[in-house]
């Protein structure tokens, strides 16, 4: 059985940083937008060491997707930074009739996504990003889990062509893939080998998972983790594989329990091969003020929580 463990935590839109600073010296056509948070989205040292490829462009977010978009019409390749809450709901329409309908190489790069981002609140703490942009046509959406994985993710998405959403958080978090774990867009990732019952999660939930299959591990219970990084295009093939075997599942994720991976999850099964399905996501609720931890447990999203799901969805097995 593979055992996961941490020995740093940090933040993961220090690993879309670092990974954007890695594009910079490899590709001349790689430019960063930001919307006034510099700093917080980690984009300083793309700054510092191009500084004739970094638009700094203010508090105007539509503005940037449009510069982003027609920006690519010159063969540039632009990474927008910015809260998800403004990367997303603020600028929804530029992003469907400016880079989505248009399908303009722009990678809308979005921090702080989820509970997780605490004490500024349920305004800044978008819950309905992943389901807004997989609607979108044409789009990528991207939800890694931990600093490695969002480095790597960055460093895919310099090569991938088309628009893409790539959504990440504020919180130190545990570092559990090694920073050459594979990664390929589109390609679900199995993190352990179970078969009583497949947990699929994203982001900041994979390591809860983890948490949870040890613990259910312990009491008998054999649980497949798999870390659906890519929400869209989805690992089709990876999530019939799993569920065939185990024949339930549960989905986890920071993010309304409409319209994110759970429902994808949940398509996939009813097309092809109906099972039980269990929801760990937040329960049509906006968030509020308070720490990522006691965020996280007061909306339904800890290990607790997903055990008691698939405890449930066990029971509902034929």
């Amino acid at each position: 059985m593979t055992k996961y463990t941490f020995t740093e935590k940090k933040d993961t839109r220090s690993g879309f940083g670092v990974g954007l600073h890695e594009l910079g010296k490899q590709n001349e056509n790689v430019v960063g937008l930001c919307a006034d948070l510099t700093g917080s989205l980690k984009m300083d040292a793309f700054k510092k060491d191009f500084p004739d490829r970094f638009f700094q462009v203010g508090i105007a977010e539509a503005n940037m997707m449009g510069l982003a978009a027609g920006m690519t019409i010159g063969g540039k390749i632009p990474f927008t930074g910015t809260f998800a809450n403004f990367s997303t709901g603020r600028v929804y329409d530029q992003i469907r009739q400016s880079i989505a309908y248009s399908g303009k190489n722009v990678k809308i790069c979005a921090s702080h996504a989820g509970v997780t981002l605490g004490e500024d609140g349920a305004t800044h703490q978008i819950l309905e990003d992943i389901g807004m942009m997989k609607m979108l046509p044409g789009m990528t959406v991207i939800v890694p889990c931990d600093y490695n994985q969002t480095r790597l993710a960055t460093l895919a998405l310099g090569k991938h062509v088309g628009p893409a959403y790539l959504r990440f958080g504020r919180p130190s978090w545990p570092i559990f893939t090694a920073p050459d774990r594979p990664f390929t867009i589109g390609k679900a990732d199995k993190m352990i080998e179970g078969k009583d019952v497949t947990i699929f999660a994203c982001g900041h939930l994979v390591w809860n998972a983890i948490e949870a299959e040890e613990k259910l591990a312990a009491q008998g219970i054999s649980a497949e983790v798999i870390n659906i990084h890519t929400i869209k295009p989805l690992d089709v093939e990876a999530i019939l594989e799993s569920v065939q075997k185990t024949k339930c599942a549960v989905t986890c994720e920071e993010h309304q329990i409409n319209g994110g991976l759970g429902d994808a999850v949940a398509q996939v099964l009813v097309r092809h091969s109906p099972m039980p399905l269990e929801m760990v996501a937040v329960n049509d609720s906006f968030g509020e003020s308070g720490t990522p931890t006691a965020l996280l447990k007061k909306y339904g999203l800890g290990p607790d929580n997903i055990i008691e799901a698939v405890k449930k969805v066990i029971q509902r097995k034929k």
